[in-house]
């Protein structure tokens, strides 16, 4: 890490991760880029489940047609609709290669939870690559992973809309696992030494969630914060406490929560959360703060 302006991949994923050279302990949320909303996004989720978090781009969509056209693989299952490949230089928690279980799958755990031969393999199934030098000029290491297939996941970020305030978005979907040959010709379209999580949202055949494409179409900023499970209903009623409208999501409607006062600004769910933060206004603390 030594020289001029050094890449800090390591750095953030380290921190990120629910272990370190000297064992297992909480992560810290760690953004990079100067994207303090997706840094907040990451809070979020961690203060939700207690678990460390993926930040990636949201980079690439796959459709069906563009994967087999270039791989040679039709996709099919959970990838049938296509999928998008999320992609970031360093600030990924290592907790995210999957190698930690619950009940016999992959699964990414708090770090009470975690035993020490499960830390280890998240670490053997990493490599430390050198940065690409396009990219980060001053050199340094990226880590190099594979998330594992089939966990839930949720991907959320905070957006800042002038006039408006922040607003939430949240999609909750499935890791996927692809052949290894698929991935790594799919892989080298960006930069074979990020961490790499592809990512399949669950759609409901409307609005943002009617396919694949639209959920990224939507999405208002190329990062996004990743947990594991799916905690959506979770955020949806943790934006409601801090007055904060949610943009987007594809939650079951039976699972969402929000203060009964909702009910008196209309019928329609999004609508009334907008018109309801907006009267409420931004929550303030025992200091008196305001929190935006």
């Amino acid at each position: 890490m030594d020289g001029f302006l050094p890449d800090g991949d390591f750095s953030e994923a380290i921190l990120n991760s629910s272990f370190d050279w000297n064992g297992i302990r909480r992560p810290y949320m760690v953004a990079t880029e100067n994207d303090c909303y997706n840094g907040v996004s990451m809070l979020f989720n961690y203060l939700l489940t207690n678990t460390a978090q993926i930040f990636a781009d949201v980079r690439t969509y796959w459709s069906p047609e563009a994967t087999e056209r270039v791989s040679g693989w039709k996709p099919d299952g959970r990838a049938a609709n296509g999928f998008i490949h999320l992609i970031n230089s360093g600030s990924a928690t290592l907790d995210g290669t999957g190698q930690q279980t619950r009940n016999g799958k992959p699964a990414m755990k708090p770090f009470w939870e975690i035993k020490e031969k499960e830390a280890a393999a998240c670490l053997a199934a990493t490599t430390w690559s050198p940065s690409n030098r396009d990219y980060m000029r001053g050199g340094g290491y990226s880590s190099t992973f594979l998330t594992r297939g089939e966990m839930p996941v949720t991907m959320c970020r905070l957006n800042l809309i002038k006039g408006q305030g922040p607003v939430l978005q949240i999609a909750e979907g499935f890791t996927i696992d692809l052949p290894e040959e698929v991935h790594s010709i799919l892989n080298e379209r960006t930069d074979r030494i990020w961490p790499t999580t592809w990512f399949v949202p669950n759609l409901t055949g409307e609005g943002p969630f009617k396919d694949v494409y639209s959920v990224m179409a939507n999405w208002g900023a190329n990062h996004g914060a990743i947990s594991y499970g799916h905690i959506g209903d979770q955020l949806i009623t943790l934006a409601s406490m801090l007055r904060i409208p949610v943009a987007m999501h594809n939650v079951n409607p039976d699972a969402i929560f929000r203060p009964s006062a909702w009910g008196a600004f209309g019928m329609d769910g999004e609508g009334a959360d907008y018109r309801a933060c907006q009267v409420y206004g931004p929550c303030i603390s025992n200091a008196g703060a305001t929190i935006e």
